[in-house]
This record gives C-alpha cells, structure tokens and sequence, in this order.
C-alpha cells in the first residue's frame, strides 16, 4: 500500500510539474523582444542629458564660521558651510545681501546651540546638516536647500 502510493504521488507530483511548465511554455509564445534602434538609445540618452540639465543642483559656499559652542568646558568650531542648491532662483535668493546675513544668522544660532559632545559623533554630524537644511529652507521662498556639505569641521 505505502509503495503504490508513493508511486502515485510521484507520478502526480510530475504531472502536476509538466502543466505548469507547459502553461509558461504557452505563454511565452509569440512574444519577441522589442526592437531598439541605435537612434532610440540616442534620444533616450539626449533626453536624460537635457533633463539632468535642467536638474543640476548649485553649490554655494560660505564663508567660513568661528563660533562658541555651548556647554561645559567651552569649545568653539570653525566650520565652512556648503549649501546644495536645486534651482538658479533658489541659489539667487541665497546669495541675495539681506538673505545671505539671516542664512549666516541662523546657522551661527544653530551652532551655539550645540555642544561638543552632540557634535563627536557621525550622527551629531547628520543631524546638524538636517537641522541647517530644515532651518534655511523655511526661510527661503523660492529655493531649496537640497543638501548640505561641510568642506571644514573643526572643534576646539
């Protein structure tokens, strides 16, 4: 009895196998695949190259800042702030006289706001780019702040 159905299970398990290979078989057939020209792939590539264009973010770099950090024993960072800007009218606006002072502002408050220890660590860091990001984009009307890089960081 254990043979026999061992036997049969086997020869279901197979069958049950073949139809669905077969059912992939038939649904495959026809199909062939799109034919792309050299020409194709040359639009394509010119349109990403045009797009990638209009997209093409604008690095502003600062000037460099000395600032007091808060908390005990009293440390202070030199720092160069390099903002990564979406658009022409976005990096306009920073560099704008009255904007650049406020931007410069609020990083300088950003700064003393932190301690060295928040600042140690890889985290600290990120965090800080964020919170810098955050704060100058709800400032900015038209611009956006995309990224922020620092070219100097040094804690004394």
């Amino acid at each position: 009895m254990g043979l026999i159905m061992t036997i049969a299970f086997a020869v279901l398990n197979l069958a049950v196998m073949g139809g669905g290979a077969y059912l992939v078989y038939a649904s495959t057939i026809g199909w062939h695949p799109p034919k792309v020209t050299e020409t194709d792939l040359r639009t394509e590539e010119e349109k990403q190259a045009e797009a990638g264009r209009d997209l093409a973010p604008y690095i502003y770099t600062m000037d460099k800042f000395t600032v007091n950090l808060d908390g005990e024993p009293k440390r202070s960072i030199r720092i160069e702030v390099n903002l990564e800007m979406l658009s022409q009218n976005g990096f306009e606006e920073v560099i704008n006289t009255r904007n650049r002072a406020r931007t410069r502002d609020r990083i300088v408050r950003i700064l003393n706001g932190q301690t060295f220890y928040e600042l140690e660590s890889i985290q600290g860091k990120l965090f800080l780019k964020n919170k810098i990001a955050s704060e100058i984009n709800s400032m900015l009307n038209d611009g956006v702040v995309k990224d922020v890089f620092f070219s100097d960081f040094v804690v004394q």
